[in-house]
């Protein structure tokens, strides 16, 4: 036990709490270098589950692959090669960097996610996916 320098015989009652601070923030600074790592580089089957539609009050710009595989956004079809300088153009894309994606059921995954990836190429931060709610979710 550690005595005051003073002479007194009294005993040190404050407990010293810094090596305790200083190892819980060893392991916070740990914990987030290896948390992203974990996530992108595990597999996993994720659960099927229904979703409630999400309300939303402006209108946000989609981005429709159809069952030809012709690209639109909005109302105005794009043509394959051009969808990168079309989105990197896009005045409401570059302010907002958020786009929908709406693609049909029957394309292979391969053409759905090249099209992703060619709108993050063209500074899409955010993408949503729209999908048809589930018979059982829907209001009569």
């Amino acid at each position: 036990m550690a005595f005051g320098g003073d002479g007194s015989r009294r005993a040190m009652t404050d407990i010293n709490v810094t090596p305790l601070v200083d190892v819980m923030l060893v392991l916070l600074i740990i914990f987030m270098v290896t948390a992203p790592l974990i996530q992108s580089g595990v597999k996993v089957d994720l659960p099927r589950a229904s979703a409630q539609q999400m309300e939303h009050s402006e209108e946000k710009l989609v981005l429709r692959i159809t069952r030809d595989r012709r690209v639109y956004i909005g109302d105005s079809e794009i043509a394959g090669g051009d969808l990168e300088a079309k989105l990197r153009t896009n005045a409401r894309v570059q302010k907002d960097k958020e786009l929908y994606l709406q693609a049909d059921r029957s394309l292979p995954y391969g053409s759905v996610v090249e099209i992703m990836a060619v709108a993050r190429r063209a500074g899409v931060e955010s993408l949503g996916m729209i999908t048809e709610p589930d018979k059982e979710l829907r209001k009569p």
